[in-house]
């Protein structure tokens, strides 16, 4: 299907400026909607974003990603944003998505990205009255604390003087206190734990960055909830709310291999598809 791209701007949950990219088909009928998420200190503009993103919309669905505050083309400072900004930031894209594409009926992120999309998805249930039909983590870590530890190993200052500087994908990042007792204080197992919605996890065995168990993590603590919970009438009522895609051979940011992209957006569209009705 042909697609059709344009810039948006929109008012972010952190109270600044957020830059997005709409990628959608090329046509008047109504199409499922998603919005993507990228990952710690990325942006909308990384490669496997941007090809995810259109690829999608080449199969059929609408897609907008953005910048979190203080990264790529939005405004703020990154320093002073946390794992809240970022729920705050998707839940503000949400909306924007809603009153300008339509409906959103899907949630993606990548690694961090993954994680408030999970977080979000804990809200929403399968009640007819929410449109959310299913949301999908790649890469994602099961906890947020995780990567307050691996960012003070990094560099002891940020917790002992308050911030210090790290060094991330080749770019020098200031990382404030604050940011990581933030990320110490969300319970995100918790929050999984809760997801009442359709669920793809896709993950790499061979991630280097997030490894796999979080992956199997975020799978136990969705299919352990107890389904007699559910609605009689949902569609997922006594089946596994969770899937798990393995990425065999694929790298963390889906670098190394055109064709990981690919399967990663075929499976993606065969998600919405299935469980998002326009």
């Amino acid at each position: 299907m042909s697609r059709k791209s344009y810039r948006v701007k929109f008012a972010g949950g952190a109270g600044f400026e957020l830059a997005g990219i709409i990628d959608r088909p090329d046509t008047t009928a109504a199409v499922p909607v998603l919005v993507l998420s990228h990952c710690f200190t990325c942006n909308k503009d990384l490669k496997a974003i941007v090809r995810i993103s259109r690829g999608l919309a080449e199969r059929g669905i609408a897609v907008l990603r953005y910048d979190m505050t203080g990264l790529g083309g939005s405004s703020g400072d990154f320093s002073q944003t946390n794992f809240s900004t970022n729920v705050a930031d998707l839940k503000a894209a949400i909306a924007f998505a809603n009153s300008e594409i339509g409906d959103v009926h899907a949630l993606m992120g990548h690694s961090f990205g993954g994680a408030a999309s999970l977080a979000v998805a804990s809200e929403y249930s399968t009640d007819a009255s929410d449109k959310l039909g299913c949301v999908i983590a790649l890469a994602a870590p099961s906890d947020t604390s995780h990567l307050a530890n691996l960012l003070l190993r990094m560099n002891p200052a940020i917790e002992n003087d308050g911030q210090g500087e790290v060094s991330i994908g080749g770019f020098r990042w200031q990382i404030d206190s604050q940011m990581v007792a933030d990320f110490r204080r969300h319970d995100l197992p918790d929050r999984i734990s809760k997801i009442r919605i359709p669920t793809m996890v896709m993950h790499s065995p061979v991630d280097e960055t997030v490894g796999f168990d979080h992956a199997l993590r975020i799978m136990s603590l969705i299919n352990q909830s107890d389904v007699s919970e559910m609605d009689a009438s949902s569609s997922t009522h006594g089946k596994p709310l969770c899937s798990l895609v393995s990425l065999d051979g694929a790298d963390h940011l889906l670098a190394q291999h055109a064709h990981d992209i690919e399967y990663v957006s075929d499976l993606a569209a065969a998600m919405v598809r299935r469980y998002c009705r326009p």
